[in-house]
């Protein structure tokens, strides 16, 4: 069982590595365009529930996204309601890029699940989104300081 979540690391390390080479001309590099791509799906999302989204702790986000914003593809605007809050939208210049963004991860969904029929990856899905919810869980266990068994 073990040999799952190694592939499970594989593949992820595989599409990342892969994204990073072919995002890197558009000064996109590290993960960025995983930031970029939820800011652009949740216009007015702040920093901290980008971090949770995408599973990382708030250091690693909020290095990313300064990145980002540095590089104009973001821009914060001061939350009407809350002045300690700022809320996270893309640019002209994100806009631009999304689009290819959408078509890697779509192309990618492609190549790794080709050879499957419908149903097949169908149940991939809901079985990965079972794997997924309870790491999840564990992850947010974790985060508030407690410690796992093994």
């Amino acid at each position: 069982m073990v040999d799952i979540l190694r592939s499970i690391g594989v593949i992820a390390r595989s599409l990342d590595s892969i994204s990073n080479i072919e995002f890197k001309k558009y000064d996109l590099t590290k993960g960025q365009y995983i930031y970029l791509a939820r800011i652009y799906e949740n216009p007015g999302i702040i920093q901290e529930k980008v971090a949770e989204m995408i599973k990382v702790d708030r250091t690693t986000a909020a290095r990313a996204i300064k990145k980002l914003e540095l590089n104009e593809f973001i821009i914060r605007k001061q939350s009407p309601d809350n002045k300690k809050e700022k809320k996270l939208y893309v640019t002209k210049k994100g806009e631009t890029v999304y689009p290819i963004l959408y078509r890697e991860e779509h192309y990618s969904n492609e190549v790794a699940l080709k050879g499957l029929n419908a149903s097949e990856k169908k149940q991939i899905f809901k079985l990965l989104e079972v794997v997924e919810g309870n790491i999840s869980e564990n992850w947010e266990y974790v985060k508030k300081g407690n410690k796992r068994e093994y």
